[in-house]
Parts: C-alpha cells; sequence; structure tokens
C-alpha cells in the first residue's frame, strides 16, 4: 500500500506567522498535529541536537513522526546523527552535506562513504538539493547522479531554480534537467521559488506563473515515484521558511502568513497525490 504522508518543519514554525512569537514546543506540536500533517522535521542547521530531544516528547504524545535534517561539516560527522534519527523512529536522514569539495572526483568518495555509513547503521538517506552544500549547483549534481546510481534524492526544486536563475518559460531543455532529478526523488519539500526569490508569498498574482510550475514538479515528480514504488510512503515536506527565507516588508514584517500557506500547499498536494494514485 503506498500512502502521502506530510510533514512541515520545526524551524517554519519557530516562528510561524507574521506576529514573530516563537510558541512552546507542546503548542507547536499540538498545532501540527490539528492540522493534518503526519510528521515534522527537525533541522539540525537551524536548531541542534538538544533541541531535538526536547521537542521529541511532545511530538510523540500527538504522533508525529520525525524527519532529521542533518547538515554533516565532516564526513565522520554523519554517523551520530544517523543512530540518534534510527532512535527517534526518523523514515530517513536529509542530507545537506557541509564537506564540499569543488573536484566532482572528490565529492564521489564523500557520497559513497555516507552511503556506506548509512547501510551499516540501517538508517536511509536522501540527499536534499540545496545551496551551499554538496549538492549546490544542477548541474553538478546531475553529474553525481550520473556516477553514483545508488544516490537518492529529496527534491526542493527551488534551490535550482535559484542557483540557475532559470527564465519563464522554462526551456523544454531545462525542464528535461529537473525531470532527470525528479526520476531519482524519493521525497519531496514545498516551496515556491521564482528565478531571484527563494521563497515567494503564494497569493501574489505576479507569482502565480511559478506557482503553477512547482504543483507541475509536485505532480510530476508524485507520479515518478509511483511508479517506482507498489507500497511505501511518499514523504512531501511543506518547508516555508521564516525571515531572511521569507519575504518581508520594509519593517521587517512577512508578507503572508507562512502557516496558513503551509496548509495551502498541503492541500493542493494531497489533491495532486489523489489524481496520481487513481492514475496508477
Amino acid at each position: 500500500m503506498r500512502r502521502l504522508q506530510t510533514y512541515t518543519s520545526l524551524w517554519a514554525m519557530q516562528p510561524h506567522d507574521q506576529t514573530g512569537v516563537k510558541l512552546p514546543y507542546d503548542q507547536v506540536c499540538e498545532m501540527v498535529a490539528g492540522a493534518g500533517f503526519d510528521g515534522m522535521a527537525i533541522d539540525l542547521g537551524a536548531s541542534d541536537v538538544e533541541v531535538a530531544h526536547a521537542v521529541r516528547p511532545h511530538m510523540e504524545r500527538h504522533n508525529l513522526t520525525p524527519l532529521i535534517v542533518a547538515f554533516p561539516k565532516t564526513v565522520d560527522s554523519l554517523e551520530d546523527t544517523l543512530k540518534m534519527a534510527k532512535d527517534f523512529g526518523a523514515p530517513f536522514v536529509d542530507v545537506i552535506g557541509q564537506v564540499m569539495p569543488i573536484a566532482l572526483d572528490d565529492m564521489v568518495p564523500v557520497i559513497q562513504t555516507w552511503m556506506e555509513m548509512s547501510n551499516k547503521i540501517g538508517m536511509p538517506i536522501q540527499f536534499e538539493t540545496h545551496r551551499n552544500c554538496i549538492t549546490n549547483d544542477l548541474y553538478t549534481m546531475l553529474q553525481l547522479l550520473d556516477r553514483i546510481p545508488e544516490m537518492r534524492v529529496c527534491a526542493d526544486l527551488s534551490h535550482y531554480v535559484v542557483d540557475r536563475e532559470f527564465w519563464f518559460p522554462l526551456s523544454d531543455h531545462d525542464l528535461g534537467l529537473i525531470s532527470r532529478v525528479l526520476e531519482r526523488s524519493d521525497s519531496f519539500q514545498g516551496r515556491v521559488a521564482s528565478r531571484q526569490q527563494i521563497q515567494l508569498p503564494l497569493g501574489f498574482p505576479q507569482h502565480q506563473k511559478w506557482v503553477e510550475l512547482f504543483k507541475g514538479w509536485w505532480h510530476e515528480g508524485m507520479s515518478s515515484w509511483c511508479a517506482r514504488n507498489k507500497a511505501g510512503d511518499c514523504i512531501f515536506l511543506c518547508e516555508l521558511g521564516p525571515p531572511e527565507y521569507a519575504m518581508t516588508d520594509a519593517n521587517g514584517r512577512e508578507l503572508s502568513n507562512r502557516w496558513e500557506e503551509a496548509q495551502q500547499i498541503k492541500s493542493w498536494v494531497e489533491e495532486i497525490w489523489e489524481n496520481v494514485a487513481q492514475v496508477e
């Protein structure tokens, strides 16, 4: 049986809207569970292991599955995170590797070592498409995927839209490059970017072309996932970060309500999944 599992991020909930108020963990977990999310990502780049342990009992109380997002700064340091994630019951570890060799030939053994570590510990990993990490550039990422057939991806395509500064509409060539990433993606993240902005307010009329582009990619990605998986959980993380990810006015106030937008993305994705599942 295949299931869609929707997550949000603890980072996105601290704060969750324009008030700037950081709610206590128990209230955050109550809100997230009450909105129908299945889990919550714990981002070890935005917080730390101490925070992960502090929020864990509140997540367990509300039946929220933790997803660990790791930012290993050395090759060996990922090991402890994998062990922690296994203890937490995470479905996988989302790796945003801070070991960043310049040459492709030097990147490959880093990725392979992390994959071997994952297999040894028994905790799956996925490599997120993310700026300022080993998968920073789309072109390099595609070469890594060619060199390492077992490498699996967590697709946050917002980073590559900004990274490549794609013109709209995208060319068939550029769309094909993104399709190659989606074909190797085992989970997905929800944020809408433009060629200059990493995170757009979803309701503005001028942003709708980008919203539709990303909805199309989510449909393509989940269709590909279903074609490759006859059972299991397809995880979609609605990750709308606070400022400076979120756009703000001259007074630093956010231009949109991210908590409402996260639930909007969740609704879109659930509808896309229903359509995809019916076809399959």
